[in-house]
């Protein structure tokens, strides 16, 4: 008898067990759409808390770097950013020997950074709560689970140091711009007329670049307001564009409109839309091409790592020529020059 119950035992904890392990769970916590889940989570908060263009830019990346950290170890053929990122050394590996779920390790990192740059953690909780659901539906052992939200806790550790050297924090106690006399520099637009936004951006540390300076542009058109100078004739350019613009136009205009933060003003009420920033909208498009080409988690990783990194750096090469030219936007010269109830068709944002 007593045998009898021990066998019933045993049989129990077996059958227990097969319920609990899902042989193909490998293959089922690899699933790109599950990225491309997160990413999308965080341009939601992104756009809720309206962080301006070069800020979202540098939230984008440091998360998207922490999950390709993470899957590096576990996929042949790629490796690790350590050493080819300005102040980035080798993060956590993962224990000899053991099993891992990588993309478990990828989405937590990711997300916990998410987190640790925006306003509203709440909302990412949440979502993560959410990821955390459909992983125990999945099934996978247990011990495969802990072990891989604990890397995945690691890397974001170590990607969250590195970033707290970039000097964001520094510039967040920088003096604001200070508006140049000069009749050619920027000014405020209406119809908030808000400060310019971000003027130091190219103090934050390149992760690629050597630094804002490497690969200037070339400068804008000189200034003038002669009627005969090439100045004025873009300026002209402009206005005409804008006031002969067709449906087709004005669409093109409002696809491309990523200012976060567009005021309305009817009579004494005021109102704001809140948008994607355009470093948003390139990370929808790079959600739409993975998807066309099928990419895999890895891929997939890899190609959000890689339009971040190249988003980070342009914001600050850009924001750097932006604040060292500090040219008049046309929408100025047009309402003190040509006609002083143009408006162009998208809001013009706060900086040069």
């Amino acid at each position: 008898m007593k045998y009898c119950i021990l066998s019933l035992l045993a049989f129990t904890l077996l059958l227990s067990s097969c319920k609990t392990t899902n042989p193909e769970f490998q293959q089922e916590v690899a699933d790109p759409q599950l990225i491309h889940n997160t990413v999308q989570k965080l341009t939601d908060v992104i756009v809720h808390d309206i962080f301006s263009p070069p800020v979202a830019s540098r939230i984008y990346a440091y998360p998207s770097i922490a999950a390709y950290e993470c899957m590096v170890p576990g996929v042949e053929g790629y490796q690790s950013l350590a050493g080819q990122l300005n102040g980035f050394t080798a993060g956590p590996k993962p224990e000899a020997g053991k099993e891992y779920a990588f993309p478990v390790a990828a989405l937590h990192a990711y997300a916990q950074i998410g987190k640790a740059l925006i306003f509203s953690e709440a909302k990412m909780e949440a979502y993560q709560k959410e990821v955390a659901t459909t992983f125990k539906n999945i099934n996978m052992p247990q011990d495969v689970y802990d072990r891989s939200m604990t890397f995945g806790q690691e890397m974001a550790d170590h990607i969250l140091a590195w970033a707290d050297k970039d000097m964001y924090k520094q510039t967040r106690t920088y003096p604001k711009y200070s508006i140049p006399e000069e009749a050619d520099k920027w000014r405020p637009t209406p119809p908030d007329y808000m400060d310019g936004i971000e003027p130091h951006w190219n103090k934050i540390r390149t992760m690629v670049l050597d630094s804002a300076q490497q690969f200037p542009p070339l400068p804008p058109t000189e200034f003038s307001l002669d009627p005969k100078s090439k100045f004025m004739a873009e300026v002209k350019e402009v206005y005409d564009v804008v006031k002969n613009a067709g449906e087709e136009e004005l669409a093109i205009a409002q696809f491309w409109d990523c200012n976060p933060y567009v005021s309305h003003h009817k009579g004494h009420v005021m109102f704001a839309t809140k948008k994607i920033t355009p470093g948003g909208h390139w990370m929808g498009i790079t959600k739409i091409a993975s998807q066309k080409t099928n990419a895999d988690f890895m891929k997939t990783i890899e190609t959000y790592a890689r339009v971040s990194i190249s988003l980070f750096d342009a914001f600050i090469s850009c924001w750097d020529e932006k604040y060292r030219s500090s040219l008049l936007r046309p929408e100025t010269v047009i309402n003190s020059t040509m006609d002083e109830d143009w408006l162009p068709l998208l809001q013009t944002p706060p900086f040069s």
